[in-house]
């Protein structure tokens, strides 16, 4: 008898999954028997993530999509629907910040790129709502799913230097409690929307605002530190055991949840 916990045989959509938070992800529901499916607007990425599932003797095949797009959303669910006949987990790893919103410790909101404002806020938002829109309706159908949506400690409070990604994090949060009432109401309780929050990892996209070159700490993680009572950053795949939970059948009445995984960071005054 399968665990409560387990997702053997679950197709799982992964956006993004070309990246490192999302290639992670893939890998470990993978280790975990779920079927995956790679979406990512760089087919290099795809390759490479659906070549290294398959190696550790994982299932997967992937697509080239477009999360802003929703015939590209649609085409793609077809062939999922037609490849593996359902969809029971997504989880919506595209986003990310852009540098034109992010500032400079000189800089002050009025040197912002409005361009890059709109960038950050349409690929965080825009790259939830669609496929949780056309995923989402799947699911529906079939009465049973679970979406895992990306969140932020950019929404808990103010993070000095990156004010468009935290507004797009906060639409998202609460983009997702809207979304699981709207299921849990309308379609019932077999399809949930929670979200994962993740505290501070270090990795490409802000390695350069965390690590000095000389691989000190910078300033702004000493604060980070300070304040994570844990005392250090995370690791990428102390995620991992969070989301499969919530993709599974143990998590079958949480919905509308948004998880911090962050060491304590949210929970800490400084004080």
């Amino acid at each position: 008898m399968d665990s409560i916990f387990s997702i053997k045989d679950k197709v799982a959509v992964i956006t993004g999954a070309g990246g490192v938070l999302g290639g992670s992800i893939a890998k470990s529901l993978a280790q975990s028997g779920a079927r995956i499916v790679v979406l990512d607007i760089r087919q290099e990425n795809i390759d490479n993530q659906v070549h290294d599932i398959k190696a550790a003797g994982g299932r997967a095949i992937g697509f080239l999509c477009n999360v802003l797009e929703i015939n590209s959303l649609e085409e793609t669910a077809k062939k999922i629907v037609e490849k593996w006949e359902r969809i029971d987990i997504l989880i919506n790893c595209a986003g990310g910040n852009v540098p034109g919103a992010t500032l400079s410790p000189e800089q002050t909101i009025f040197d912002m790129k409005i361009s890059d404002w709109e960038k950050v806020i349409s690929l965080n938002q825009n790259g939830t709502v669609y496929p949780c829109i056309v995923f989402g309706k799947v699911m529906s159908q079939q009465g049973k799913g679970s979406i895992i949506n990306i969140s932020s400690m950019a929404t808990y409070s103010a993070l000095t230097r990156v004010p468009g990604y935290s507004v797009a994090k906060t639409g998202v949060n609460i983009f997702t409690k809207w979304l699981a009432t709207e299921f849990a109401q309308k379609f019932g309780e077999g399809v949930r929307v929670n979200a994962i929050a993740p505290g501070f990892f270090i990795g490409d996209q802000n390695r350069a605002v965390l690590i000095n070159p000389d691989g000190s700490l910078t300033d702004r993680s000493k604060k980070v530190l300070a304040k994570t009572p844990m005392g250090r950053f995370g690791d990428i795949t102390e995620l991992n055991g969070a989301v499969q939970f919530l993709c599974s059948d143990a998590a079958s009445f949480i919905t509308g949840a948004i998880l911090p995984i962050d060491g304590g960071f949210s929970a800490f005054s400084g004080v």
